[in-house]
C-alpha cells in the first residue's frame, strides 16, 4: 500500500537532517584518530544512508527545476520559449514521479527490514503463574536461537513470579538478520501442559504475547522531552545479586501523553537502569506509531486487524502430544524437543515462503 506522499518526503527531509549531522560527526571525529569508535559508527550509518539521501536530493532538485519551468511556462513572453518550458517542466515531473517512487520502494524495505537491534517483550498472559513459568521458557528458547544465528542478547528488564518464571521481561538482540529471524514471533502464544502443581493430571491452557520492536533510529522518533516523561527511582527487589536492593537503583519512566510505562531494576546502576527503560520506551513509541499509521491506511478492516493486531492466537505449544503448531500457516511440527531449544529454523523458513508467497504488503 503506497505511503501518503508528504509523510515520505518529511521522513526523508529528517534523514537528510541526519545525514548532514553525521558528516559533521564524522569530520570532527577524524580529526581525534585516536578515538576509533567515535569514527567508525557514525561512518558506517553514514554510508549506509548515503544511497537513500543522494535520490531525496536530486527529488529535491527537480522539485526546484521544475517549478522554475512551470512559472516560465506561465510567464509573459515569447510564446516559443513557454512552449519549451512546458515541455521541460512535463518531462521533469515523470522523472520526479519515476523517483519518488523508487524512494518509497527503499523507503518501505528500510522498514520492513531493519538491521537495528531489536527489543523482545515478553509478557504472561492468561494462566497465571503457570503462564510465568512459560515466559521464562520463551526467553530460554529465544536466547538459544539467537546463539544459533550468531546474534548477541541482552536482558532489558524481567519481573519475576513467585513460581521463578516471569510476569514480564524484555531484551535486545543486535546483529545481521535480527529482524528477519524474529519478526514472525509477535504475538500471542499458546502452552497446554499438565503443571506440576496439577494433582488430577489435567492439561492446562496458558498464553504468552511476544512483541519484537526494532530499536528506532534518531531520524524516525525524534528525542522525548523530558516534560513527557515522570521518573522515579526506588529500591530493587528481588533476585539481582549483592547489593542489587541496597541502593535507590531501580527505574520507573512513565510517558505522560501515552500512559505508558516501563521498569527496570536489574542493574545495580540507575544511570543504566534508566537507559535501558528509555531504550524500551522509545521501542514501545515506535511500533504504537507504526500500529496506528497501518490503521490509518487500512482500506479494509478484517486485514487491518489480522496484520496489525497482537490478540490472535499464532502458535501453540502442546507438551502432551509433544507438538508445535503455528496457527498462520496450519503447520504442524513434531520435533518438539528441539524447538524448546532453540531450533526454530524450519518455522522461520516456512512462515518467511508464505510471507512471500502474499506478495508485497504494507509493513
Amino acid at each position: 500500500m503506497p505511503l501518503p506522499r508528504q509523510h515520505l518526503l518529511d521522513q526523508l527531509a529528517r534523514l537528510d537532517e541526519r545525514y548532514t549531522a553525521l558528516e559533521r560527526q564524522v569530520a570532527d571525529a577524524a580529526a581525534n584518530p585516536r578515538d576509533a569508535q567515535a569514527y567508525q559508527r557514525p561512518a558506517k550509518e553514514l554510508a549506509d544512508l548515503r544511497e537513500l539521501v543522494t535520490r531525496y536530493r536530486t527529488y529535491q532538485r527537480l522539485e526546484r527545476d521544475a517549478q522554475e519551468a512551470e512559472a516560465m511556462a506561465h510567464a509573459q513572453g515569447d510564446r516559443e520559449v513557454r512552449e519549451l518550458a512546458k515541455e521541460e517542466a512535463v518531462a521533469l515531473r515523470l522523472q520526479q514521479r519515476e523517483l519518488a517512487e523508487q524512494l518509497e520502494r527503499e523507503w518501505l524495505a528500510r522498514q520492513q527490514a531493519p538491521e537495528r537491534p531489536l527489543i523482545v517483550e515478553i509478557r504472561a498472559g492468561t494462566g497465571g503463574l503457570e503462564a510465568s513459568l512459560f515466559a521464562a521458557d520463551l526467553y530460554r528458547l529465544y536466547a538459544k536461537w539467537a546463539a544459533r544465528c550468531g546474534l548477541a542478547v541482552e536482558l532489558m528488564h524481567g519481573q519475576r513470579s513467585e513460581a521463578g518464571g516471569f510476569k514480564e521481561l524484555a531484551f535486545s538482540v543486535k546483529g545481521p538478520g535480527a529482524w528477519e529471524r524474529f519478526r514472525f514471533e509477535s504475538g500471542v502464544h499458546r502452552v497446554q501442559r499438565i503443571p506440576a502443581t496439577e494433582a488430577q493430571g489435567r492439561i492446562h491452557t496458558s498464553t504468552v504475547t511476544v512483541a519484537v520492536l526494532p530499536e528506532p533510529e534518531d531520524v524516525e522518533l525524534a528525542p522525548i522531552p523530558s516534560k513527557d516523561l515522570q521518573i522515579d527511582v526506588y529500591r530493587s527487589s528481588g533476585p539481582g545479586g549483592q547489593g542489587v536492593n541496597t541502593t535507590d537503583s531501580a527505574v520507573r519512566v512513565r510517558h505522560l501523553p501515552t500512559g505508558l510505562i516501563v521498569t527496570c531494576q536489574d542493574e545495580r546502576s540507575q544511570l543504566r537502569n534508566k537507559e535501558k527503560a528509555m531504550r524500551v520506551l522509545r521501542a514501545r513509541l515506535l511500533d504504537r506509531r507504526r500500529h496506528e499509521r497501518r490503521r490509518q491506511l487500512a482500506s479494509d478492516r478484517r486485514q487491518q486487524v489480522k496484520g496489525a493486531e497482537r490478540s490472535e492466537k499464532i502458535r501453540t505449544y502442546n507438551f502432551p502430544d509433544r507438538r508445535v503448531t503455528d496457527h498462520r500457516i496450519g503447520v504442524t511440527l513434531h520435533k518438539f524437543d528441539a524447538i524448546l531449544e532453540g531450533d526454530l529454523q524450519e518455522l522461520v523458513e516456512a512462515l518467511t515462503a508464505a510471507d512471500r508467497a502474499k506478495g508485497p504488503h504494507d509493513g
